[in-house]
């Protein structure tokens, strides 16, 4: 049975046992992942997801591939010349399961990187409501909170201003850490802002 996921903007058709290189994933060698953007499974097509299913994959490294040279030169009088490098930095995948249905399983890291869902029941309240629930709190009500940032925090579980107002120290550098936030919650000073917010 084959399946084709999305990640990092991508989509990749695999069976059990592929290896494959896929644009740098939140996770270390030897963990397991899985990834719940599944757009088909077998014969079942998603609309646009299928629902409730899920690839797992083990980690087998972080490497970087290969070098891609960007050559610029302007001929004749008065030209210029500029040579740039990069190598994109990649996760390496062995797919070990293909689950058409019941994607939750615990001990289970979700894919978190470019482009990838977050945790499985998280990831599936915001695609059913990427916009402010009746339950959630409008979250770009923070400075420096726009649509992007909003689902990721909605993907994290964070729906209230009440939860950010609890935060400590540890929960902002989890948090700093999984969603590569790069200090902006103490910048902004969002666990003030929560705490008027949540009055």
């Amino acid at each position: 049975m084959f399946a084709v996921l999305k990640t990092g903007g991508k989509q990749y058709k695999v069976q059990s046992g592929d290896v494959l290189r896929v644009e740098k994933l939140a996770a270390d060698a030897g963990e397991t992942i899985q990834f719940n953007e599944i757009l088909m499974v077998g014969s079942s097509i998603g609309a646009p997801l299928v629902e409730g299913a899920a690839v797992q994959a083990e980690v087998i490294d972080q490497i970087k591939g290969e070098k891609l040279i960007h050559f610029v030169k302007r001929r004749r009088k008065h030209s210029s010349q500029r040579k740039k490098g990069h190598r994109q930095q990649l996760t390496l995948l062995r797919i070990t399961d293909i689950l058409e249905k019941g994607a939750d399983k615990t001990g289970v890291k979700a894919a978190i990187g470019s482009g990838s869902v977050s945790s499985a029941p998280a990831a599936a309240k915001a695609k059913s409501a990427p916009k402010a629930a009746a339950g959630n709190d409008d979250l770009k009500k923070l400075s420096g909170v726009g649509p992007a940032l909003e689902k990721k925090l909605l993907a994290a579980g964070v729906t209230t201003f009440a939860q950010i107002a609890a935060w400590n120290e540890a929960d902002v550098a989890e948090f700093d850490e999984k969603l590569s936030f790069k200090g902006r919650i103490e910048r902004e000073g969002w666990i003030e802002q929560a705490k008027e917010l949540a009055k």
